[in-house]
């Protein structure tokens, strides 16, 4: 930790690298999951044609998080090593394949870029620390689980069951004396917590209107939310996702780009809040706290 005391910003520069690379990947998993559980349902459901869900290249061939090596969707072209370095080969190219001309959708270097500025940002929060070890991962996580939820309308049981997992074990973990982020009751209370109140307002909401409100990925991520924060940070994160769930899709109707009747996920919605009271929640609740002039010793 010294040679970060001494050059500050060698952390940036590691956090970025390590952000650029993480990103490439996450654009891996955000494509590639989605067919991965489709195949897995079709393989229990034999009515199904793979063919109608799968892409060419995906047909009747090992699809995982390794195989096969990157290709162009279009061509089925083998992308070569020096085309998958991250945001620096997209613009050499163009945008569009090396072989076929195909144009490459924006959404590649998009999550790759987003990925550095949110890995920077963890790294200027927490600085060199075990909080930062830990929330660089959370936020790939949960960056990758609002793709493939704006994408698919699907938050992975294989990716938010592990990220609640890791929270209630990190939760037994201390520190220098102190816990990372919360401690084990207020950990297993949170993922408990997060769990109920989205099913149990699922539930009312059917009851009254007799449509499905959310999806039971909602309740999972929510959980995993809780399992990391503590149960004191879920109102925040519930107050924070609903505000911004309502101001986005508010405007997104009033620009005609969605419809009362289309359902808007909400799973990126409750990345966002989670994200923010991961690095601000603390400060967050003890200003809330202060301008309602209740006492701030909280949780």
């Amino acid at each position: 930790m010294e040679i970060f005391e001494i050059y500050p910003n060698v952390l940036f520069v590691i956090t970025g690298l390590v952000g650029l690379i993480f990103g490439s990947f996450l654009t891996v998993v955000a494509y590639r999951v989605p067919i991965m559980l489709g195949r897995s349902w079709r393989e229990q459901c034999a009515k199904l044609e793979a063919e109608d869900a799968e892409p060419k290249h995906a047909v009747n061939q090992p699809f995982n998080l390794i195989k096969p090596n990157s290709i162009c969707p279009e061509c089925g072209g083998a992308v070569t090593a020096r085309h998958k370095i991250p945001i620096l080969s997209y613009i050499l190219l163009r945008g569009c394949c090396a072989q076929c001309g195909t144009k490459i959708s924006m959404s590649y270097p998009f999550i790759e870029t987003i990925t550095v500025i949110l890995s920077l940002v963890v790294a200027w929060v927490f600085g060199p620390s075990w909080q930062l070890l830990l929330a660089l991962p959370i936020t790939w996580t949960l960056l990758v689980l609002s793709v493939i939820d704006i994408d698919h309308k699907l938050l992975p049981d294989s990716i938010t069951l592990p990220l609640m997992w890791a929270g209630l074990l990190a939760s037994l973990f201390r520190t220098g004396g102190d816990v990372i982020f919360t401690n084990a009751s207020s950990s297993v209370v949170g993922a408990a917590a997060g769990y109920l109140s989205l099913w149990g307002t699922y539930q009312v909401f059917k009851l009254v209107t007799g449509k499905e409100g959310m999806g039971y990925g909602d309740f999972k991520l929510l959980s995993a939310l809780g399992a990391w924060l503590g149960w004191q940070l879920l109102p925040l994160v519930i107050m924070l996702s609903a505000a911004a769930g309502a101001v986005i899709g508010t405007t997104m109707i009033a620009l005609g780009q969605s419809s009362r009747e289309k359902p808007i996920p909400f799973g990126p919605y409750l990345a966002m809040a989670g994200w923010i009271a991961l690095l601000w929640g603390g400060e967050l609740m003890e200003s809330y706290l202060l301008i309602m002039g209740w006492p701030r010793s909280w949780g």
